[in-house]
């Protein structure tokens, strides 16, 4: 053996790809299937209360329970085989019995499940379905029996696994509340691949409903879309020319934006998980490869005829909701570029007028300035005048001549002083 150490997840991780082996299921016989998910955050449910739930059920048979933890289970509970499973956002319970009842899709069969612990369920039911499973050495009876157990304008019967069993089913609640499916199986077909069969049946019939929520949800936000599409196009149509109130606009819009990401934040899942279950529906009907019966419309054509329209309306509103935001937020991009565009010129006009009262403030300071040196000097002067006074008395200068002469130099001295003030304070 190697020394090289194993990856913790190495043996879990490989296990999980064998941990859900497909049920051996003998003909004839037949089988009750119920699906369970909560009707709010089912995805992020408590799953502990799912293996109570499952072992409330165990313990009314007295049978062993799952592992902790357990995702799968198969077991015996009375004279019944038990398969459940617990997915993403639902978990699924299927009984198994041999034999089958004189009247075709007798209830009895679901009975299984106890009245008191379906009512104590953590979850609705999203479907059920009860499937019976007949030996066909030929085609001779299969029509008839499935003209009879099912409506004959949503019959859908095809030859699978190349003519090893004929499956028909009508996608149809009936009277006891139940879908119904029926496998007519060749004689010498093994029981696993009978089970495989039994287990695609399911599938289709479980993630098909699962899809349809999806359509729910598309339906009741149509309304909604419908509302903010009109008042989005109010909002572009009033963006042409000028605007009156941008600040008012804008802000419109961003409501309409915020609206619009709520939707798709809330709607997201939902409408991913749709697209997911619908490609599971697909892919187990191409598994099972299915040929035509009696020219009778298949699986295959039963859903492109009712159940594709459905998903191309889910995937519609997905995109309409989608384009609708990009619509919103290029709106708004635009909106702000033209109300900053707005408030630069704004801006710009304020700054020119700025610069006006500037410019007009600094000539009224420089007149004020000149007047301030001839105020000054005009003091000065007459300091001057009685500083120089006794020159009069003994040299006979008249005070007009040294006025005149003193009148130039205190002029310089007082801009000259003024400019040096200026400069130091500048």
């Amino acid at each position: 053996m190697t020394s090289i150490a194993d990856h913790p997840l190495r043996y879990a991780m490989t296990n999980e790809l064998h941990a859900r082996p497909f049920p051996v299921v003998a003909a004839p016989s037949r089988a009750a299937y119920l699906a369970i998910k909560p009707a709010a955050n089912a995805a992020g449910r408590d799953r502990e209360a799912d293996r109570v739930h499952l072992i409330s059920l165990l313990d009314r048979f007295g049978a062993q329970h799952p592992q902790p933890g357990a995702t799968h289970y198969s077991g015996t509970i009375g004279r019944h085989s038990l398969k459940w499973e617990s997915h993403t956002e639902f978990v699924t319970y299927t009984i198994f019995g041999l034999g089958v009842a004189e009247t075709p899709f007798d209830a009895q069969t679901f009975s299984v499940f106890p009245k008191q612990w379906l009512a104590e369920s953590p979850g609705t039911r999203i479907t059920s379905a009860l499937i019976r499973v007949e030996v066909a050495e030929g085609d001779e009876g299969i029509f008839e029996k499935a003209n009879d157990w099912f409506v004959p304008e949503s019959l859908a019967i095809s030859r699978v696994l190349n003519d090893g069993l004929v499956m028909a089913g009508d996608f149809r609640i009936d009277h006891s509340g139940h879908m119904r499916f029926a496998l007519f199986v060749r004689p010498g077909v093994g029981e696993q691949r009978i089970g495989r069969v039994m287990q695609r049946l399911c599938e289709i019939e479980t993630y098909k409903a699962m899809s349809m929520i999806g359509l729910h949800q598309a339906r009741v936000l149509s309304p909604q879309m419908e509302g903010i599409d009109k008042t989005l196009t109010s909002l572009l149509s009033d963006m042409i020319g000028t605007i009156n109130k941008p600040d008012v606009m804008l802000q419109s819009l961003l409501e309409v934006s915020a609206e619009l990401e709520n939707i798709v934040a809330q709607s997201s899942f939902r409408f991913g998980a749709t697209e997911a279950y619908k490609t599971i529906v697909n892919q187990r009907i191409n598994i099972l490869r299915e040929q035509r019966f009696q020219e009778l419309q298949t699986f295959g054509e039963f859903m492109m005829r009712r159940f594709d329209p459905a998903m191309r309306t889910v995937k519609s509103t997905q995109e309409r909701l989608s384009h609708m935001s990009d619509r919103a937020q290029r709106a708004s991009d635009l909106l702000r570029t033209r109300v900053d565009v707005e408030r630069s010129a704004q801006n710009q006009e304020l700054l020119t007028s700025m610069d006006m009262r500037a410019a007009l403030q600094l000539r009224l300071q420089r007149t004020v300035e000149g007047l301030s040196v001839v105020a000054i000097s005009y003091y000065a002067i007459n300091i001057v005048l009685y500083a120089l006074g006794p020159l009069e008395k003994y040299y006979g200068i008249s005070k007009t001549v040294m006025a005149a002469t003193a009148t130039p130099l205190v002029l310089l001295g007082v801009w000259w002083m003024l400019k040096r003030i200026h400069k130091h304070f500048d």
